[in-house]
C-alpha cells in the first residue's frame, strides 16, 4: 500500500488505499481541523473522551496502517475511512469542519465511482492536462509513462524499498543513465522549483523516461534485487 497526499486549505492530509477506499491520517484530519501544536496529543485526548461517552465503536473502527512519516520511514498511525471520520469530526468544534466534510465527501465519492469504473481516473487525468492545452499525442505519452512510473515504484516497494531517499536515489540513476544528468539537475536547466518535470518534457524525453524506468523494473525483476543496496548496483 502506498501512502498519497491529498491537499486541504493547502495543508497535506495522508490517505492510502485499504479494502477498495480510502483511509485517511485521523492526525493529519485534526492537524487540519484544530491547528494544534500537537495533533497526536489532542487525539489521544479525544480517544478517551470519546471511549468515555460511550462512542467505542468509533474508535475501534480506527485502524492502525502504515504510512510515510514526516521522516520518510513507514510507521504505524489511526486511520480511518470517511464514514468514521465524520463521527470523529463531529467531535471537534472547528469553523473548517463544514467545508472539510463536503471536501471529504467529495474524495471519497470519486474513489467510489473510480472503483467501479478505474478509466474515470484515468479520464479525469486527461482532462487536466487537454484544458492546459497539451495534444493527445503527448497525453498519451504521459498516461503511459505514469503507469510504467507506478508498475516500477510498486516493484521497488515489493523489494522493500520504503525510504524516500531511496526512491530519489534509484530515480536519479535512471535519470542520469536516460539523460547524464539528475532530475534536480534537469529542473534546474528547465527553470523549474515546484513543478512537476514530466509535465515539461516534449514527447522524446517523455519516451527516454518510459524506456529508462520500463527497462530498470525487468532488470529489477530478473536479478530478484532484494532491498535498497542490490536495487542499487
Amino acid at each position: 500500500m502506498k501512502t498519497k497526499i491529498a491537499i486541504f486549505n493547502g495543508k497535506e492530509v495522508r490517505k492510502i488505499i485499504y479494502n477498495n477506499e480510502w483511509f485517511f491520517s485521523v492526525i493529519d484530519v485534526i492537524s487540519v481541523l484544530t491547528d494544534s501544536k500537537n495533533p497526536r496529543n489532542y487525539w489521544k485526548v479525544l480517544k478517551h473522551r470519546l471511549l468515555k461517552e460511550g462512542s467505542n465503536q468509533t474508535v475501534t473502527n480506527c485502524n492502525r496502517l502504515k504510512m510515510r512519516a514526516i521522516d520518510h520511514k513507514m510507521r504505524f498511525t489511526d486511520v480511518a475511512n470517511a464514514e468514521t471520520l465524520f463521527r470523529i469530526i463531529q467531535s471537534i468544534s472547528s469553523s473548517k469542519a463544514e467545508p472539510f466534510k463536503r471536501w471529504l465527501a467529495k474524495v471519497g465519492y470519486e474513489r467510489i465511482k473510480e472503483i467501479e469504473n478505474p478509466e474515470l481516473a484515468t479520464k479525469r487525468t486527461k482532462a487536466l492536462y487537454k484544458a492546459k492545452g497539451y495534444s493527445d499525442d503527448w497525453i498519451e505519452k504521459r498516461m503511459r509513462g505514469i503507469a510504467i512510473r507506478e508498475e516500477l515504484t510498486d516493484e521497488w516497494n515489493d523489494r522493500g524499498i520504503e525510504k524516500q531517499i531511496e526512491y530519489s536515489i534509484l530515480t536519479a540513476e535512471i535519470s542520469i543513465a536516460a539523460f547524464g544528468i539528475t532530475p534536480s539537475e534537469y529542473k534546474n536547466i528547465k527553470g523549474l522549483k515546484r513543478e512537476n518535470l514530466r509535465d515539461h518534457m516534449n514527447d522524446l524525453e517523455l519516451i527516454f523516461s518510459m524506456l529508462g524506468e520500463a527497462s530498470t523494473t525487468e532488470i529489477t525483476k530478473n536479478r530478484d534485487a532484494k532491498g535498497f543496496p542490490e536495487s542499487q548496483n
